[in-house]
């Protein structure tokens, strides 16, 4: 068995004093900022309208990017997730840029690292940096045809072959961990961590992994069709470094799975909220003291382990969860 990381054993070892803090969403962030197409693109020769892809944005805009992860630093995370979630080929093949799969990467890692690096320079606090993957936008347990149930766009070695590239990139450009979030099907998380753990036994060192599931509804399942207690048991021999949610509600929705996951989890526990439901217009509407409050509540309770925001939530979110 390959040995724990230094990364790996500083985070633990962080964990047993305190709650440690994830940052929040990119996306919002990025939205606030009302970037034209033209700033996406910036000077890549491209032929697609490249508006919307916010990862294109670690060559493109590199500084706004930084300025993103600077504020969560700021406002008391402990870990950044990397501007990654749709750069791997199968998304990118969106905007026509498979191309730049693992130059957008090697960019996400190095901007973040070079941001906690700073950061801990500073005042001597250790803060991580975990290369974000996302599910794609294809799905490996269900088929895009109502007519034909057993058809897939995908199969499992070629959505491994995907994610081992990005994987790659993100450690060549100094992550401390993979993490694989939100999950909606469980099979494309499996095809992620088997793509981690080959990466680990290529490199001969340990490439941490978290994980974390988003629901679909309110009973709890996500779309492949499993519990938190079945999506543990199916994803527990990766011996994740965390395990959790992301996305799917807000807090007040997400407490009882939450409870679920604490009571069969034998790692570290990590989850991010939305800023409550979305409006009609799709906005969030959940005041920072709000979100503050219903995180107090869990931790009071000693269900987290780590603790962040996904959609609609801001850096002032981060902070009053810290």
């Amino acid at each position: 068995m390959i040995a724990p990381s230094a990364a790996e054993a500083a985070f633990r070892a962080a964990a047993k004093e305190r709650i440690l803090v994830k940052d929040g969403p990119y996306g919002t962030a990025i939205q606030k900022l009302g970037l034209q197409e033209s700033d996406y693109r910036g000077k890549l020769t491209v032929n697609h309208d490249q508006k919307g892809n916010n990862d294109i944005l670690n060559l493109t805009l590199p500084e706004a990017i930084a300025g993103v992860g600077r504020s969560y630093i700021e406002s008391g995370a402990d870990l950044l997730a990397t501007n990654t979630f749709n750069a791997n080929r199968i998304s990118q093949a969106d905007y026509g840029t498979e191309g730049l799969v693992r130059e957008i990467n090697l960019a996400a890692a190095r901007i973040l690292r070079a941001e906690a690096d700073a950061a801990t320079a500073r005042d001597g606090k250790p803060r991580f940096v975990a290369g974000a993957l996302g599910p794609t936008n294809k799905t490996l347990s269900l088929s895009p045809r109502v007519e034909d149930p057993g058809f897939r766009e995908v199969d499992f070695d070629g959505v491994k072959a995907v994610y081992r590239e990005q994987i790659e990139a993100l450690l060549d450009g100094g992550v401390d961990f993979i993490l694989i979030e939100t999950v909606f099907d469980t099979l494309n998380a499996k095809a992620a961590a088997f793509a981690a753990m080959e990466a680990e036994e290529a490199r001969g060192t340990r490439v941490p992994v978290m994980i974390s599931m988003t629901l679909t509804d309110l009973a709890g399942r996500n779309l492949s069709g499993q519990t938190v207690e079945a999506f543990w048991v199916s994803v527990a021999h990766v011996r994740p470094l965390t395990i959790g949610l992301n996305c799917s509600f807000g807090a007040t929705e997400l407490r009882p799975h939450v409870q679920i996951l604490a009571q069969q989890a034998d790692t570290l526990l990590m989850v991010y909220p939305n800023a409550g439901l979305p409006n009609a217009f799709g906005g969030y509407d959940e005041l920072p003291e709000t979100t503050g409050r219903l995180i107090h509540d869990w931790a009071e309770a000693g269900l987290i382990n780590v603790v962040g925001g996904c959609c609609g939530t801001t850096p002032a979110h981060i902070a009053a969860m810290a």
